[in-house]
């Protein structure tokens, strides 16, 4: 008797990924003061914070006691304290973005507001961070100090007010309309300003003892801009202002402050120098922006991508309990996988999931990079102070000069080891300005791109999510607040600069040709990958890279119809598309990267070695899901940049240049046979009376432009096995283990 062996079905997801695999995904496994503030900002979220969204707390623009309380819960759960230093209360020894971005995370997976919240007090003292004094440090970080036991003094909490009274609000972050002027100035004693700012949308208002504040000169006696300091027991006016009566975000305070103040000149972030009798700020306000923003956009961009993913379990329980109670029975496909038994719904639930693993893998990514960052940019202020470097202009002709040793540092780091100059590669390894360069090169374009591909399309993909949810989505009561979270991305994409701002900063800093270098080299790599894990999209993702960077090529070089130049400051209509096609692909790599971090470290960790074989296969599908998704992005946006800016040919005698006459054909048939039929379908043919063809003009020729058909073609022959992996993550929904009931509020 003969037997057959059924081979043993693949292993798939069996729980959503926890803790254990999130740790080793976003590199904090080895951080035990991280997944502290982890566990103890989330009993904040699901407790008070979700405890608040269900009682109403979001259907006010007022500011509510129970809103008020939330500050308390976050002294005493420890968040207030995360970006302290530990002499101050603070936990995180060194550079705390990527703890920052673990807050932000936990709190807007419940609610927004409260993430933005706990975060304004940290923006309003980013620029004292970043530029101001080392007095100016220690005097706001010990006044925000969450409070001890027994202590009397007044706590401190801060905003930022930047954005001004419309129409400049949300347009031009240049435009400020504070204004400052030199209010007393006595022989041998600091001068008095004055400082007179109306702002707009500003967080956390309610509670500020002290706002820092973009201001403009509106004196001879004090040049350009600046950032300073006012403190609401300033003689003056300091009018928290009127609440705005926003639809998002309720659990954060936004009003429009009138300030009207007078402060001596040492809160001038930064601090200031006298010059010919004039008062000159050490940091204009951009050069305080530019570090700020730098840094803070990483955690809005990390809010949004936390939405999408906390839909995750809401969606599927909906799913499965929605034919329930109706004529379904228990034990039957209907009663217990209900709307899970339809496709669309589990491709689409996929599509929400990738995104969300995308978003989170490229935010955490680049939260890492700025850690890195505030390390070696410390490192390089000393290094150029000992060789008498000073001021902005001077540090950038020397940076400059290093390029071609950053290229040839890049090129030795991606070359195999045994054919690597060692002794060169390590002294250029242990230069301070050439890691310095590489890191800039790669925050400059990571961090707008974050803001502006994780708040975007996480908008997007979160109305997604709350259609999953049929007509419960837009309630009040929808598991998860799942309508409210949509509501609030609409706000995220605006923070901190609106779309067009991140893709400004992008257009600029993606042709540096330290970027460049780093993208060849990620597309080698990419293609290592594919070759030992296919399965992942990599090679997908590597020909799309390979596209993206023919055509900024081309664009830098080329000319419109009219022999207008493409690529330039003003042409937006080409620089920021890129803009947008770069973030999908910067998107789509780290999350591969992180599966293969996965892979690699999760067999040792005991917890995440049971089931590790399934959750790897599930999320490599999903980054093949969102490479075939991204590289699609890709090819649409470059082709219609390619190919866009041509005019079509039109029926006269430059653009029947390339057609084929009937007579000429009839001629030449009796020489080559069957030349007729080829060129009837490779160019267009004038009849013998000379009409042609119905359509707009001949067929557009692609000269010059082999090499992007190329690519093209096998861009799109690189989606093979895109929609199985689908497939594949499609049926995993239906088999995972979810609570029973969702863990918030608590």
């Amino acid at each position: 008797m003969s037997t057959t062996s059924l081979e043993a079905a693949p292993e798939t997801l069996r729980t959503l990924p926890g803790d254990d695999v999130r740790q080793i995904l976003w590199r904090f496994a080895d951080r035990f003061d991280l997944q502290m503030i982890v566990q103890s900002t989330r009993a904040v979220a699901r407790g008070p914070v979700a405890r608040l969204v269900a009682e109403g707390g979001r259907n006010s623009h007022e500011w509510t006691d129970g809103k008020n309380k939330l500050f308390q819960a976050y002294d005493e759960g420890g968040i207030t304290g995360v970006f302290l230093e530990p002499e101050f209360g603070g936990i995180v020894e060194g550079p705390k973005n990527l703890a920052l971005a673990l807050v932000a995370w936990e709190l807007a997976w419940v609610d927004a507001g409260a993430a933005t919240s706990s975060l304004a007090s940290n923006l309003a003292y980013a620029p004292i961070n970043e530029r101001g004094t080392e007095e100016q440090k220690r005097e706001y970080m010990q006044k925000q100090a969450p409070l001890q036991p027994g202590e009397k003094r007044k706590q401190f909490r801060g905003s930022f007010a930047l954005t001004e009274p419309l129409p400049y609000v949300g347009v031009d972050t240049g435009t400020v309309g504070g204004k400052l002027r030199v209010a007393e100035w006595q022989e041998g004693k600091e001068p008095i300003l004055q400082v007179d700012k109306r702002g707009r949308f500003i967080t956390n208002m309610d509670v500020a003892n002290f706002v820092t504040v973009a201001v403009d000169s509106d004196d001879e006696r004090i040049k350009g801009s600046c950032m300073i300091i006012v403190e609401d027991t300033d003689p003056g006016t300091f009018d928290k202002g009127a609440p705005t009566l926003k639809l998002v975000h309720q659990l954060s305070s936004t009003r429009d402050p009138v300030l009207n103040l007078k402060v001596p000149a040492s809160r001038i972030i930064g601090g200031y120098t006298i010059q010919d009798g004039l008062i000159v700020p050490n940091y204009s306000l951009s050069d305080v922006l530019e570090a700020v923003f730098r840094r803070t956009r990483v955690t809005v961009g990390i809010m949004t991508s936390a939405k999408l993913l906390s839909a995750i379990e809401p969606v599927i329980r909906y799913q499965r309990t929605r034919a329930r109670g109706g004529a379904s029975t228990p034990d039957t496909p209907k009663y217990d996988l209900g709307i899970q038994q339809k496709e669309d719904a589990r491709h689409r639930l996929v599509d929400v999931w990738a995104s969300g693993e995308a978003g989170a893998s490229f935010g955490f990514e680049v939260a890492r990079i700025i850690d890195a960052f505030d390390i070696v940019e410390k490192e390089k202020e000393k290094v150029l102070e000992e060789q008498g470097v000073k001021g902005a202009r001077s540090q950038l002709r020397v940076m400059r000069k290093l390029t071609d040793e950053v290229l040839e540092y890049l090129d030795l780091k991606y070359s195999p080891e045994d054919k690597r100059d060692q002794a060169r590669y390590q002294e250029l390894e242990n230069n301070t300005l050439i890691q310095y360069a590489v890191t800039e090169a790669i925050a400059n374009v990571y961090t707008p791109a974050v803001k502006l591909w994780n708040t975007s399309q996480g908008a997007i993909m979160m109305r997604e999510a709350v259609s999953l949810m049929g007509g419960y989505g837009i309630t009040e009561d929808c598991p998860g607040f799942l309508c409210q979270k949509w509501f609030d991305a609409q706000l995220e994409a605006t923070y901190e600069g609106p779309e067009a701002v991140q893709r400004r900063q992008m257009s600029v800093t993606m042709i540096n040709p330290v970027f460049i270098a780093l993208m060849k080299h990620w597309i080698k790599e990419l293609r290592g990958i594919a070759a030992r894990k296919p399965e992942t999209g990599a090679c997908n993702l590597a020909t799309a890279m390979q596209l993206w960077l023919w055509v900024i090529d081309y664009l830098q070089v080329g000319k419109d119809a009219d022999g207008g130049k493409l690529y330039t400051n003003q042409r937006q209509g080409v620089t920021f598309p890129l803009a947008d096609a770069l973030s999908w692909l910067l998107t789509s790599r780290q999350q591969i990267l992180d599966v293969l971090e996965l892979e690699e470290k999760g067999p040792n960790n005991p917890v995440v070695a049971e089931g590790l074989e399934g959750t790897v296969a599930f999320l490599t599908d999903l980054c093949h899901v969102q490479a075939a998704r991204s590289s699609g992005e890709v090819g649409r946006i470059c082709a219609e940049l390619v190919f866009g800016y041509n005019r079509h040919p039109a029926w006269d005698a430059e653009g029947c240049k390339t057609c084929f006459n009937e007579d000429e054909l009839d001629e030449l048939e009796s020489v080559i046979p069957g030349i007729g039929s080829v060129a009837d379908s490779v160019s267009d043919v004038i009849s013998k009376d000379g009409t042609h063809p119905v359509k707009a003009g001949p067929c557009a020729r692609f000269d010059g432009l082999k090499t992007f058909t190329k690519y093209r073609i096998k861009l799109d022959g690189c989606l093979t096995g895109s929609r199985l992996a689908k497939d594949r993550a499609s049926d995993a929904l239906m088999h995972v283990m979810i609570p029973e009931a969702l863990d918030y509020p608590q």
